[in-house]
């Protein structure tokens, strides 16, 4: 134990004596009866001729008053005991609430245990201490900015839940953090999290002191990874996959749904870091599939990753217009993405007098028209600038460098070994994030803008390879995914947050979305678009279109966890996070947390001073006690 203030326990030595002074030099009077003034002047004069200092006795009142003033200067010295924790006065919290911090390997959850660790680092702060408090999985949140007030630092914290959709990326709130920490003195970064987080080597080094304080503790868990729903000619053909992310062989059973009734059973044995997968046939009447995993005994750690969704696109299409000199690649591409309808459109066509609604998709194959249709678009080898982005001229050779992390449109392709012989250089709006860096410029951006999402693709598919890799039909499809979602490709699957874009016909009045607790929400029309940006909760949402009181149009769109990174439980220990000190590594276990106590030393002297009080007062508290029972007596 230590103390902030010691020379507060300096006082003891001054205030103590005086008080045991106080008690040696008191005249002790005693009540007597006499029979005369004679004998009472008698009294008087013995004690006038006693020496003032007298043999100190066994007092209560005396134990008391030490045993507060001992209270006292002990709270006043601040003690406090060394914890594993935080040193600084201006402190910034950022709490991981993505979805692996919904595990239940520390009951009742890990976002539980770490609000509780925030709450601790805030109780050891001194009494001018600030906190920030940061938010981060999915888009990150400021929740209080240098905050002294604990209570609405606990209220805040209290507040947090956990986020489905945005991975863990942390890079955003620390560089927040290394912004707001930089302005302050003796500023620290505490980072809670279970350390499945994206790589942060690549930031500049943090101008504070980082720790890392690791939540969890197992790392079993199995996840239904893959699911889709796919036309077929004896009707339907569902495709499971589940994983085992754990250390452990895995047993789980598979139960399908369709259309919230149980459809069939599997048992599943799974090895470590394995998969496998169930495909059947079910009728073309079913609209939804529904996949659960079910474990023997007890519930899984990471229930959010254990039921998935797919819906059908039987009888459903969607248009997609190709303006194109004429690319055999891009039509045979298009051809093989189910429910996909591609319309060839000649390159002198100047006009375009369909709505988004009626062809939500246009792919411009080395050519940019005067004039821009309505909807979203997919620009290939722009041969000039437009509102979205500017062509600046052309690089050779451009080395393909995809984008680190979990990007929608690389899901399952494989570019590093694609070769280019020329693109175009891109600079991009600030609407756009670079999907595929090259040198000279990004290769592949996309983004929204107005309500509108845009794709733009740097080089002709003929100046490449890609068209005879696999992974030109798969990049494809994801990129009409993106663009079109809910058009069938990939049976319409949504990543949690992602924004649901529904194109709309002018004469629609109303569209409204029911999501999968229940609730009906109605969406704004703009551009000729609905878009639904609450879409955290897996499950399937259904969007329902009407002209005036009539409906006209209904689909389904399923929002999956389909995320290895979250699936993958297992806590880290370390955490690397670059810092100016040198420090390449967020430090875990210094003792250099201070968690005091004079509250508590304040409160019990505060317990001590009632007491005194009752003990120096109970002859008159006996008085009212004795006379308030006689009082009853003749009431009664």
């Amino acid at each position: 134990m230590a103390f902030l203030s010691p020379l507060a326990l300096v006082s003891a030595l001054i205030i103590g004596p005086i008080i045991v002074a106080m008690y040696l030099l008191k005249l002790r009077r005693e009540e007597r009866r006499v029979s005369s003034t004679f004998l009472w002047q008698r009294v008087v004069r013995d004690v006038e001729a006693n020496a003032p200092w007298q043999k100190l006795r066994r007092n209560l009142l005396l134990l008391l008053q030490l045993l507060l003033l001992a209270l006292l200067v002990l709270a006043l010295a601040r003690p406090f005991l060394r914890t594993t924790g935080i040193a600084g006065r201006n402190l910034i919290v950022i709490v991981d609430r993505s979805a692996s911090m919904a595990a239940t390997d520390i009951a009742p959850n890990r976002l539980a245990a770490a609000k509780r660790q925030a709450i601790t680092l805030i109780d050891q702060l001194p009494d001018d201490g600030r906190a920030t408090l940061i938010a981060a999985g999915g888009q990150t949140e400021i929740l209080v900015s240098a905050s002294t007030d604990r209570r609405q630092l606990r209220d805040a914290i209290d507040s947090i839940g956990t986020r489905s959709g945005g991975g863990s990326d942390l890079a955003p709130a620390l560089t927040l953090a290394a912004a707001l920490s930089a302005r302050e003195a003796e500023s620290e970064i505490a980072i809670i999290s279970d350390g499945n987080v994206r790589p942060l080597d690549a930031l500049q080094p943090v101008p504070a002191t980082v720790r890392y304080f690791p939540i969890g503790q197992g790392g079993e868990n199995v996840a239904v990874s893959a699911m889709a729903l796919q036309p077929s000619p004896a009707g339907q053909t569902l495709f499971v996959q589940a994983t085992n992310y754990g250390q452990g062989q895995a047993s789980r059973r598979l139960d399908l749904y369709l259309d919230d009734q149980l459809f069939n059973a599997y048992s599943l044995t799974i090895a470590p870091g394995a998969d496998q997968s169930i495909i059947a046939n079910i009728p073309a009447q079913a609209r939804k599939a529904e996949a659960r995993l079910v474990e023997a005994a007890g519930g899984d750690a990471l229930p959010l990753d254990d039921r998935a969704w797919a819906v059908s696109s039987v009888g459903e299409g969607t248009n997609v217009r190709l303006v194109s000199p004429g690319n055999r690649f891009l039509e045979v591409g298009l051809a093989g993405l189910p429910s996909i309808k591609a319309t060839l459109v000649p390159t002198s066509t100047a006009a375009f007098t369909e709505t988004a609604a009626q062809i939500p998709v246009t792919i411009f194959d080395s050519v940019v028209p005067a004039t821009l249709p309505p909807g979203n678009l997919f620009f290939i080898a722009p041969p000039r600038s437009t509102e979205f982005f500017s062509v600046t001229g052309q690089v050779d050779f451009p080395a393909l460098r995809p984008s680190p992390g979990d990007e929608p449109l690389l899901r399952n392709v494989k570019l590093s070994d694609v070769s280019v012989l020329k693109a175009n250089t891109l600079v991009p709006g600030a609407w756009a994030h670079v999907v595929v860096d090259g040198d000279g410029g990004p290769m592949l951006v996309a983004g929204e803008r107005d309500g509108r999402r845009i794709v733009v693709l740097a080089f002709d598919l003929h100046n490449s390879d890609l068209p005879v890799q696999i992974a030109f039909p798969l990049l494809l499809s994801n990129i009409v995914a993106y663009l079109a979602p809910g058009s069938g490709a990939e049976a319409a699957q949504l990543a949690p947050d992602q924004p649901l874009a529904v194109a709309v016909d002018p004469s629609i009045t109303a569209v409204r979305v029911t999501h999968p607790g229940g609730a009906v929400a109605e969406l704004a029309l703009r551009n000729g678009q609905a878009i639904d940006a609450e879409t955290d909760a897996p499950g399937v949402y259904t969007v329902e279109q009407f002209q005036g009181d009539k409906l006209v149009a209904r689909q389904r769109y399923a929002v999956n966890l389909f995320a290895p990174d979250e699936s993958k439980i297992a806590p880290q220990a370390e955490l690397k996070v670059p810092q100016t000190s040198g420090l390449q590594q967020a430090t875990t276990s210094e003792r250099v947390g201070r968690q005091e106590f004079w509250r508590w030393l304040a409160a019990l002297a505060l317990i001590v001073l009632v007491i005194e009080w009752l003990v120096y007062q109970r002859n008159g508290i006996a008085y009212l006690r004795q006379r308030w029972r006689e009082r009853r007596a003749r009431t009664a």
